[in-house]
């Protein structure tokens, strides 16, 4: 049964009307890459011989999420760490158009801007399949890929989160008052459908002021026009990448199951899985200590 998924997915995910190349030139001359705002780790202490590693949060996240495990990561592995804020995220443009492809295409752009030749890549949920994607379409610029908590196989799981772009969507800000009013309100709002406090804290984290009105710094809109064709599936593949790949995954989570293991191989030939016991989707928040010592110890090997 796993054998034939596998199967059916990679016959999904490969077209080979055209070369790859051919496709790859007519993928970067269509899309339009924005410059993405982004915070750097470093110290003039940094061996600087290693290529440095770039992350991208996932969906309703942003780089700030990453700061206290960026620099950790930073101080264990010696090497430079790049955290961004895709777009319609955080402090990046906000865009009508919002897919992998646009996102991928924003990495590489920054890397071109950076100087960057090479880079390990480790991406989150959206930035995990941003980061697939990337690898996939120009394994040249990547050293080593971890995906955390998130599957090139589309599932039930990812579709979900259209519910919490609903409940956001319906949350009324047009409301006087501080803050904190704003968001008391707004908790209450979400817990109606959205059980987890841990969660809806997290999305809270979104909700600011800009000229003395109250607004999600998420591009609510843009993502919920692109969420069901262009984030809830996974883009059609033309290749594989071959490189060193670590599938990191919550053992309470959904997103990343052991049946999609044999699909993935397919795409991502020298894969390696791992579980945090214990933990969600959010297993990087939830569990930073195990999770940093998985990603070290994998980075030392590359």
């Amino acid at each position: 049964m796993i054998k034939s998924k596998a199967l059916l997915f990679r016959t999904c995910l490969f077209k080979e009307s055209r070369s790859f190349s051919e496709y790859r030139r007519s993928l970067s001359t269509k899309l339009e890459p924005i410059k993405m705002s982004f915070t750097s780790y470093e110290s003039a202490a940094d061996g600087g011989q290693k290529p440095p590693i770039i992350i991208m949060h996932g969906l309703f996240g942003c780089k700030s999420n990453w700061n206290s495990l960026s620099k950790s990561l930073h101080n264990m592995t010696r090497r430079k760490v790049i955290t961004v804020d895709a777009r319609n995220h955080g402090d990046s443009p906000h865009t009508l158009e919002h897919t992998y492809q646009l996102m991928a295409e924003d990495v590489k752009y920054l890397m071109e801007d950076l100087g960057v030749k090479k880079a390990s890549l480790i991406g989150h949920s959206m930035g995990g399949r941003t980061m697939m994607y990337l690898a996939v379409i120009y394994p040249e610029l990547v050293e080593s890929l971890i995906p955390v908590d998130i599957s090139p196989v589309n599932s039930k799981e990812v579709s979900d989160i259209q519910s919490i772009l609903d409940v956001l969507r319906g949350v009324n800000l047009d409301i006087n008052g501080p803050i904190s009013k704003v968001r008391k309100l707004a908790d209450e709002h979400m817990k109606t459908s959205i059980e987890s406090p841990i969660l809806r804290q997290f999305l809270l984290t979104n909700l600011i002021e800009v000229d003395r009105k109250y607004q999600w710094r998420v591009n609510i809109e843009s993502i919920n026009a692109n969420f069901k064709n262009n984030l809830a599936v996974f883009p059609p593949l033309q290749s594989t990448y071959n490189g060193l790949t670590y599938f990191i995954g919550g053992g309470n989570s959904l997103f990343l199951k052991p049946s999609d293991h044999e699909a993935i191989k397919q795409i991502f030939p020298s894969v390696k899985f791992d579980y945090i016991p214990g933990a969600g989707h959010w297993l990087h928040a939830e569990k930073p200590h195990e999770f940093l010592k998985l990603v070290s110890q994998f980075l030392a090997t590359v």
